[in-house]
């Protein structure tokens, strides 16, 4: 790494040079930096808001789950069933779902010789559960703070190998010249208080992109309040988006917040609605012909816990339920104190499949509480950890965005439609409609390998100093920034971004008005096209949160123009609820022959375009050990870019 500078009129900007440059210092960007160094790679940088910020340090469930290759002893698997798997979810390439499953086992018994603590049986078999679209026990988890301890794991790795990570560097502009990537603009936090305003560009062979997904664009989120993600950056960029509207919602506690699947919908709490005068009742058996039929779709729910437009006759009622009651005005709680209407009748009056599991886990006993700590001790005390007592006190919920299943499209190598940039994790937009649940926390560590292979066999020539003398475009975006302290103080309003963030939530969350998000996406388009005229950085420790702000502008416009064309063609799908604009009280069904099709989006020339393209076939895969061992010897030598 070389450290230099670079002038633009009377200020200096501080300019770094690597030969790969991550941004994000979650489970992905520290696979991708760790994975490498192990491939011979030297000079490497991570950047990084804040090494204990993101999603991977700070959220969670019951029972996070990692997806991979079924390594049971009872449970038959292969490379080619899981693959399949993961392509049927709907709109996912068959290239990256080999992938990620050829890799998963490999990636899985790193993280387990790094220290993560999945359990074994007595004899060292890795058992595993079913998680959502899954049909075999291909999941496993080491409790609530599965990513945590990843992420604990692999930063101590990457410390040991000397790779530097530098903090309060906040990315905001991907540095695109000649059609490659060849590094990024970011804002030193630490800086931000200088006449440069903390303005930091970073140059590198190649960039990999490890943010995260959108997290700021919903108002009701799951996603940590640290997260920013950033997703933006890619869009503005040109690089090509892939499924920007398929997501993932679900019931979460937003005090903490935290989801609540698993065992906390399996311990059958109560459900209850409060009014703004203080009225408390159990609401969902209004729904339901008996107190009984509730409570087999709350245990449902533990299983199901993401919305789905498939499941509307059964556990994803509950989701509707629960909004509209917040759209009421009502508060909505999960109660663990008393039990729900119906249990005291008894646990036999329950479907056979809830009260089998009850009885196999421990949890037939009175009181939801003691029910959830006999099968789940650790999902109690995660709350007493952040001060919230579930036998004292309910837990508020709503249905929050929790995943976005899309994101930057990418090949099999996790390289996006612009040369020498990578996305991996989240960022990347690998997921189908329908993901496993787990599949997120695996993806962080299959596209990191894919990533860093495909990097360790490419030697491209440096270009980052002499692009960015000719890039007028970057010059002129740095100047604009710079020029915006002599601007006369005009403060972002405080509640700009919430607002964005509360229509998204309101007319783009799992239920869609189409009519409301063509509004939002040309106020959206309209809005980034005078964004500097209408707006100005007033303090230092604004100019993250401008450029924030229009990063969601950016992101927003990109899911809308993917929602609305994707509810046009292929109708509901997934998490996404499209409400038919002629009936506001019905809903689009799902077109099942969009199963093999994705959306791509791309912003060009101040406006954002979408199309429906065809998913790339599950590869024909030669399996005779001489031919595919000859096509490794001659990878390793892959030509130059």
């Amino acid at each position: 790494m070389q450290k230099t500078s670079q002038t633009y009129g009377v200020h200096t900007v501080t300019v770094y040079q690597t030969g790969t440059l991550v941004i994000g210092s979650g489970c992905g960007g520290l696979a991708a930096a760790d994975y490498l160094f192990d491939f011979g790679q030297q000079d490497i940088l991570i950047i990084t808001e804040g090494v204990n910020m993101g999603t991977s340090r700070n959220a969670g469930s019951d029972k996070q789950t990692f997806y991979k290759l079924s390594l049971a002893a009872d449970e038959l698997d292969s490379v080619g069933e899981m693959a399949q798997t993961l392509f049927s979810c709907g709109g996912i390439n068959g290239d990256t779902a080999l992938a990620e499953a050829s890799c998963s086992a490999r990636c899985f018994m790193k993280l387990v010789q790094y220290g993560v603590p999945f359990p074994t049986d007595r004899y060292g078999a890795y058992i595993g559960y079913k998680t959502d679209h899954d049909p075999r026990r291909r999941a496993t988890s080491a409790g609530p703070y599965t990513s945590k301890y990843m992420t604990e794991c692999l930063e101590r790795s990457v410390r040991a190998k000397g790779i530097p990570i530098l903090e309060s560097m906040c990315a905001v502009r991907l540095l695109v010249y000649g059609g490659r990537c060849y590094g990024v603009l970011a804002v030193d936090g630490a800086q931000s208080g200088g006449t440069n305003k903390g303005l930091t560009i970073f140059l590198a062979n190649h960039t990999i992109l490890a943010t995260g997904g959108p997290a700021s664009a919903y108002e009701s989120s799951v996603y940590p309040e640290s997260q920013t993600g950033m997703t933006g950056m890619a869009v503005e960029a040109g690089a090509s988006m892939q499924n920007l509207m398929d997501w993932q919602y679900g019931l979460a506690s937003i005090k903490f917040r935290w989801n609540v699947s698993g065992t906390y919908q399996q311990a059958l709490p109560r459900y209850i609605s409060v009014s703004p005068d203080g009225q408390e009742r159990e609401f969902l058996t209004e729904y339901y012909s008996t107190p009984q039929e509730v409570l087999d779709r709350v245990f449902l729910k533990g299983y199901q816990w993401p919305f789905d437009v498939r499941k509307l006759d059964g556990s994803s009622m509950i989701d509707i339920l629960v909004y509209q009651e917040t759209q009421k005005g009502n508060r909505v709680y999960m109660d663990f104190t008393q039990d729900p209407v119906g249990l005291p009748d008894g646990f036999s009056m329950l479907s056979r499949e809830c009260r089998d599991y009850l009885d196999r886990s421990g949890g037939i006993c009175p009181y939801p509480v003691e029910r959830l700590t006999r099968m789940n001790a650790p999902a109690v005390q995660l709350y007493l950890d952040h001060s919230i007592d579930l036998r004292r006190e309910p837990l508020e919920i709503r249905v929050c965005a929790q995943h976005c299943c899309g994101g930057i499209a990418v090949d099999a190598n996790w390289q996006t439609d612009i040369p020498h940039l990578y996305a991996v994790g989240e960022a990347a937009g690998t997921f189908g409609a329908y993901r496993p649940g787990g599949m997120a926390l695996a993806s962080t560590q299959t596209g990191a390998l894919r990533a860093a292979e495909h990097i360790s066999h490419c030697t491209p020539a440096p270009m980052g100093v002499q692009a960015l003398a000719h890039d007028r475009e970057a010059g002129q975006f740095i100047q604009s920034l710079l020029a915006l302290s002599k601007k006369p103080s005009q403060p972002m309003a405080e509640n700009s971004m919430q607002k964005l963030q509360s229509e998204f939530t309101r007319y783009a969350g799992h239920l869609r008005d189409t009519n409301k998000m063509r509004q939002m996406l040309s106020e959206r388009t309209a809005g980034l096209s005078r964004f500097f005229h209408d707006r100005n950085a007033c303090i230092p420790s604004d100019l993250s949160n401008l450029l924030h702000y229009r990063d969601i502008m950016f992101t927003q416009g990109a899911a809308l123009s993917a929602m609305l064309l994707s509810a046009q063609h292929m109708g509901s799908r997934g998490s996404g609820l499209v409400v038919d604009p002629a009936y506001p009280n019905r809903y689009l069904p799902e077109n099942i022959g969009f199963q093999d099709k994705y959306i791509r989006t791309s912003y060009k020339n101040g406006q954002f375009r979408s199309t429906v393209e065809t998913v790339r076939p599950l590869p024909d895969c030669d399996s005779w050990f001489e031919t595919t061992w000859k096509e490794f010897r001659e990878r390793q030598k892959l030509p130059s870019h």
